[in-house]
């Protein structure tokens, strides 16, 4: 029996406990890591490369979705099981867009997180039955399961501009924590402003909350 490496990634430090304690009582099962913010979570995935990732998709300084974006462009062969409490046809459907193949709601992780980990490790997709029935029902009310809604105008590094501003971040602080100048920080705010038709930080932030880029 291979024992299955997982990186958890979450910024509650009591739901990180909860989700370790399920994992330590199997006996196939270690915490390769914990990560607290969706920065750390890529920098180590890349790093620890684990069998499996459990990722939140509320996240500061990257959310879980743009996390899972660049943790499968350095390790296509990342198995993403996303935790939330998002029960949204639409946020699954990032999911699925974004590279992640599991999808769990935390209000199952107690029954459902082992067989998750089990599935995906095994390069199995894993959807709970609730889940399932959300994807069903938006395909069958004539959603398009391979199209996304999101903030789908902005660039990648645009995305993580607008998280970080929308967390309170001055420029110089998203300068430092994306490795780029001020300058270039100050033209992707320009950008951003005129892509999205916003005026102020304030409508910044309101865009940021609507699309799940960060919590209200």
């Amino acid at each position: 029996m291979s024992t299955k490496r997982v990186l958890l990634a979450d910024d509650h430090e009591i739901i990180r406990a909860g989700l370790r304690r399920v994992l330590e009582n199997a006996p196939d099962c270690e915490v390769a890591g914990e990560a607290a913010t969706g920065r750390e979570a890529v920098e180590m995935a890349l790093c620890l490369k684990p069998d499996v990732i459990v990722l939140d998709i509320v996240m500061p300084e990257l959310n879980g979705l743009e996390a899972t974006r660049q943790i499968v462009k350095g390790f296509p062969e990342a198995e993403i099981l996303i935790l939330t409490v998002h029960e949204s046809e639409s946020v699954i459907r990032e999911v699925l867009n974004a590279g992640a193949r599991g999808y769990l709601l935390k209000s199952d992780a107690s029954r459902h997180l082992l067989n998750a980990v089990e599935s995906l490790s095994k390069h199995e997709p894993f959807f709970t039955p609730k889940v399932s029935e959300i994807v069903l029902a938006g395909f069958l009310s004539g959603g398009a399961p391979g199209k996304s809604r999101g903030p789908k105008q902005l660039t990648p590094r645009e995305r993580e501009v607008v998280q970080l501003l929308a967390e309170g971040k001055a420029n110089k602080e998203v300068a430092a924590l994306l490795n780029i100048s001020v300058k270039t920080v100050e033209t992707h705010r320009t950008n951003i402003m005129q892509k999205l038709d916003l005026h102020s930080v304030s409508e910044l932030v309101r865009y940021a909350i609507r699309n799940d880029i960060i919590q209200a």
